[in-house]
C-alpha cells in the first residue's frame, strides 16, 4: 500500500474522521474554558499558576484522554499499523520526559515564581505533537489555536476581571525600633491592603530588624498597588528602608 497515495491521505480528512475530530475539539474546549475558570480563583488571589496555566493543562489533558476513545482512528485506521503499535505507552513517555523539560524552566524568587505558563506550554505543545503523529490532524490544529489564543488573550481576560494584586514588601526598620505585627495590620487595612497571614519571615542585620511579607490590595483599583503602597511606606513610623515586588505564588 502507497501510503503517500491520494485515497490513503484524504482519509484522514473523511467525513467519519472530521466528526471524531470535531468531537475531540469539543471536549478540548469544554476543559479549556472550565480550567480558565478554576484558574481565575487563583488568578484573583494572586498565585502564579492562573487562567493561562490551568487552562494549558486541563486542555492538553482532556486531549490525551479523549484521543484514547477512537482506537480505530489511530493511523488513519490502518489496522496492520494499529495493531503492531501501543500508542498509550509511547505517550505516558512521552508525556513523563516533557514533564521534567517543563520543570526545569519555572523559576522562583522570593515570593515570585515565574515560568509556570511557560510550562504549561511546552507540555501543551507535547499534546499537540502527539495528535499529529497518532493521526488526528484536524484536532490538533484546533488544540494549537486555541492554545495560543489562550496564551494571548489570557492575560487581557485577567486584567478585565477583578482579582487582587499581590506585593512583597521587605521592610528594614530604624535600629532599636521594635514593630507589632498587629500595628503593621491595622495600618494596612486602613489603606484597603490585607496582610498575608503565614507569609512573614524575620531577620535582623546590624540591630536592625527586617520584615518579608505579602500584602493583598483588596480595593480592586487600576492603579497598580506597588505604587500607592511606596506612597504610604514613606510615612510609617520605624521604617528606614523598604523594597517592593510583585508576589505571585
Amino acid at each position: 500500500m502507497n501510503m503517500l497515495s491520494y485515497d490513503v491521505l484524504s482519509t484522514y480528512w473523511s467525513a467519519p474522521f472530521l466528526e471524531a475530530n470535531i468531537n475531540i475539539f469539543l471536549n478540548i474546549l469544554g476543559a479549556l474554558l472550565l480550567g480558565m475558570l478554576v484558574g481565575y480563583e487563583r488568578s484573583y488571589h494572586g498565585r502564579a499558576a492562573g487562567m493561562r496555566t490551568y487552562g494549558l493543562v486541563s486542555t492538553a489533558s482532556a486531549a490525551l484522554t479523549v484521543i484514547t476513545g477512537y482506537p480505530e482512528f489511530w493511523y488513519g485506521g490502518h489496522v496492520a499499523v494499529v495493531s503492531s503499535a501501543d500508542p498509550t505507552r509511547v505517550i505516558q513517555g512521552i508525556v513523563t520526559g516533557v514533564g521534567f523539560l517543563g520543570a526545569g524552566i519555572i523559576m522562583k524568587d522570593g515570593f515570585n515564581i515565574s515560568g509556570l505558563t511557560s510550562a504549561a506550554s511546552i507540555w501543551a505543545s507535547s499534546v499537540i505533537g502527539i495528535l499529529i503523529g497518532v493521526g488526528f490532524y484536524a484536532a490538533s490544529i484546533l488544540l494549537a489555536i486555541s492554545s495560543a489564543i489562550c496564551m494571548m488573550w489570557g492575560p487581557k481576560l485577567e486584567s478585565w476581571l477583578p482579582s487582587r494584586q499581590a506585593v512583597s514588601v521587605l521592610l528594614r526598620y530604624e535600629a532599636g525600633f521594635t514593630p507589632n505585627v498587629e500595628t503593621l495590620r491595622s495600618w494596612l487595612n486602613e489603606r484597603g491592603f490585607l496582610y498575608a497571614d503565614g507569609s512573614l519571615s524575620v531577620s535582623q542585620q546590624n540591630k536592625q530588624a527586617e520584615w518579608h511579607f505579602v500584602v493583598l490590595d483588596t480595593s480592586y483599583r487600576k492603579v497598580p498597588a506597588i505604587h500607592l503602597l511606596a506612597s504610604a511606606l514613606d510615612k510609617f513610623d520605624g521604617v528606614d528602608e523598604f523594597k517592593l515586588s510583585h508576589a505571585r505564588n
